[in-house]
């Protein structure tokens, strides 16, 4: 699961809706015996299925079972690898967004955020915080299979959510800031990360 184009086939029929093996080929800049292979092997794993047919027998359209893209961290090697991958990936975009930002419009530079908080909380808590973010996002997804909701103007922008636990007393801490001074961590809870 963990290959880079099983990843960028799940975020395109995430965007496109169906679409064939071919459609993803030309998108992808890749080969349609490549996108064909990958799209059965997702599909052979639960992700993406055959969408029904367009009239034209010799065009097969796959779309994707479940539109949020989140996998379990507790399912291996390979869910370990996925998840590297994924985060990888995701840090690339932001990283991209940096790099070419001053190319785009003043509006899309103002809105345009990266946030992180650390707070101490509790696994209970980190849950209720994961669900209502996601309830924020809600709304919105059912323009991903309803073209016609989406207003004019709309650009497709990824929202990366995370909550991960730190180690504040490990190799994740450096410098002065963990020192035993006025901003030492020393004595405060663990906390967890929201990205």
């Amino acid at each position: 699961m963990s290959h880079p184009l099983r990843l960028d086939l799940i975020e395109l029929l995430g965007a496109l809706g169906p679409a064939t093996a071919a459609t993803c080929a030309s998108r992808l800049g890749t080969s349609q015996a490549s996108c064909s292979f990958h799209l059965r092997q997702l599909a052979k794993y639960g992700f993406v299925e055959q969408a029904p047919n367009s009239g034209d027998r010799r065009e097969r359209p796959w779309r994707l079972i479940d539109i949020e893209q989140s996998w379990p961290s507790d399912g291996g090697a390979s869910a370990d690898e996925l998840h590297r991958v994924f985060v990888q990936r995701e840090a690339n975009r932001i990283l991209g967004w940096s790099a070419r930002q001053g190319g785009e419009a003043d509006e899309w530079r103002r809105v345009t955020y990266v946030d992180g908080t650390t707070l101490p909380v509790t696994s209970a808590e980190v849950e209720v915080i994961a669900e209502g973010l996601r309830a924020v996002l809600a709304p919105y997804l059912e323009r991903l299979s309803d073209s016609s909701t989406v207003p004019a103007g709309a650009r497709f922008v990824r929202f990366l959510l995370g909550g991960t636990p730190l180690d504040l007393t490990g190799p994740e801490v450096e410098g002065p800031d963990t020192a035993d001074g006025p901003n030492s961590r020393k004595d405060k809870p663990d906390g967890a990360d929201l990205v």
